[in-house]
């Protein structure tokens, strides 16, 4: 299909303004994303409680947060595909049934591995969550207009779910255990589940791609392989495993891609990508999330482990920058209908470029104010970059495809969720244990736990207390906050990468 095709399928499409049934249903549809945007936040927020309790080693403490959306990444293209074929609100109530059970398995688990299982399981589910709210929002908005703001408030919804996150999971890790952050599945999803059938139209493809177990196994050995490599290139360097790893999901990526040209009913239509809007606007979406994902993983351990915040004092100081993120969201819906996105999304990611700067000088518990300030800009950028690449993104698919489209751009996310973690993570991680100078006379075993994480050396200075205790406190946060000076720029560098790729591809049209 080509450009000029789908131009033509998108200007005939009805464009029938929707009444109160469909701003209800894009409530109803809200829930899963203000759960898995919750679920992120609160997870960064709870990992120093969970790395104190389940004490997992620097790898497995990286694997607790990734192993979700490495799941979900991998199967993102192929739950897409089913939604289109079977239904995509059927696929949205399959997915939120089995994430509110795997979701409570995980508040129990008892050792890091079996968190990590739990959160590979809910990543299989959650891939049928986030796929089917995004298409369901394109078949219900038809008005160009209506469905731009409905995209503004979806997106605003991550950022929403982010600023409750710290709130609500502060609250809990301060009254329960950390396994009450995963208890929230639960009452979020329970409507959904009764309000849906009532609310939510069921819309699929007439012409679904075929079941295709082949393209399937293809598309997670792509995705799973490259990931994994990125994480242990971040951690481990050159000399990993990590080469071979990132060969192996290209070949795969390769016979993934191949299959789909021959196919007549490919389970994904390559051909998406030949536009250029579309293909510019997943860079984005998927460059910033790497920004914002990284700077949450380092500022929650800056906060409650350098500056010494409780977990919900930690969270309101980010409300501004979650905030800002929201607003800027929903403000640039106007802002688009009249400057190009192309001037649109590199003015307002040089804001995020600004933000980053802003950290690599805001380190130390004294600088805490110009963190804050630093987020607010951050914040900014990413809420209205994310808003105008996600609606360019449906805009330039067919509606019949709004399935896959849509689970491309929630790989894009997801895939940006994982490197922010595993490039930005593992760089921060690298640097801590470079610049890391054990005071002497330290035990042997607290010396092991305090170059494996920054918690790990938190929770040794209190074991070995007095002085040297104190000196081995003051050695960790110095080390630490030296690598996020480093991580900052790195992450200035990769927004400014999102920033000349949205210059260059998204187009003059508004």
């Amino acid at each position: 299909m080509t450009t000029g095709t789908i131009t033509a399928a998108i200007r005939a499409e009805q464009q029938q303004r929707v009444g109160w049934r469909g701003w209800a249903a894009l409530v109803v549809l809200m829930l899963p994303v203000l759960l898995v945007s919750v679920d992120n936040t609160v997870l960064s927020f709870a990992l120093p409680a969970i790395a104190l309790d389940l004490e997992p080693s620097s790898a497995q403490q990286l694997w607790i947060i990734d192993a979700y959306p490495l799941v979900l990444a991998g199967l993102l293209v192929t739950m897409g595909t089913l939604g289109d074929r079977f239904g995509r609100r059927r696929m949205l109530l399959i997915g939120a049934t089995g994430f509110a059970a795997v979701s409570a398995l995980a508040a129990f688990a008892p050792t890091a591995e079996l968190l990590i299982a739990a959160r590979a399981l809910m990543g299989v589910f959650g891939a049928m969550l986030m796929p089917s709210t995004l298409s369901l929002l394109r078949t219900i908005f038809t008005d160009r207009d209506q469905r731009r703001f409905a995209i503004a408030v979806w997106a605003s919804m991550f950022s929403a779910g982010a600023a409750l996150g710290p709130i609500v999971g502060g609250i809990l890790l301060e009254h329960f255990g950390w396994g009450s952050v995963f208890l929230m599945a639960v009452p979020v999803l329970v409507p959904l589940l009764v309000l849906a059938p009532l609310l939510v139209p069921e819309s699929r493809d007439p012409k679904p791609g075929r079941i295709d177990p082949v393209s399937i196994a293809l598309s997670m050995a792509t995705l799973i392989p490259i990931v994994y490599a990125i994480k242990e290139l971040a951690v481990h360097g050159f000399a990993s495993i990590a080469p071979v790893l990132f060969l192996v999901g290209v070949v795969f990526g390769w016979l993934f891609v191949k299959r789909q040209l021959r196919s007549s009913t490919p389970m994904l239509d390559m051909r998406l990508f030949q536009n250029s809007t579309f293909s510019g606007a997943l860079m984005v979406n998927l460059l910033s999330v790497v920004g914002l994902v990284g700077f949450l993983f380092f500022a929650a351990q800056h906060l409650q482990l350098v500056v010494g915040l409780s977990p919900m004092n930690a969270g309101f100081a980010l409300v501004p920058g979650l905030a800002a993120m929201i607003v800027s969201g929903l403000l640039v819906v106007p802002i688009a209908k009249r400057i190009a996105p192309r001037i649109v999304v590199p003015v307002a990611l040089a804001f995020s470029v600004l933000g980053y700067a802003l950290v690599a000088i805001s380190t130390g518990p004294e600088t805490l104010w110009l963190l804050i300030v630093a987020f607010v800009s951050l914040g900014i950028g990413i809420g209205a970059a994310e808003t105008v690449s996600n609606e360019l993104i449906l805009a330039n698919a067919p509606p019949a495809k709004a399935g896959a489209a849509s689970a491309v751009s929630e790989t894009a996310y997801e895939l940006g969720a994982v490197l922010g973690t595993a490039v930005l993570g593992g760089i921060l991680t690298a640097l801590y244990r470079s610049n890391l100078v054990l005071p002497e006379g330290l035990p042997t075993a607290a010396a092991q736990a305090a170059t494996e994480t920054l918690a790990g050396a938190i929770h040794a200075a209190d074991g070995v207390g007095g002085a040297l205790g104190e000196s081995l406190r003051a050695a960790a946060a110095h080390a630490f906050d030296a690598g996020v000076g480093t991580t900052a720029l790195i992450g200035a560098g990769l927004v400014v990468c999102a920033a000349v790729i949205a210059a260059a591809t998204l187009g003059r049209r508004r």
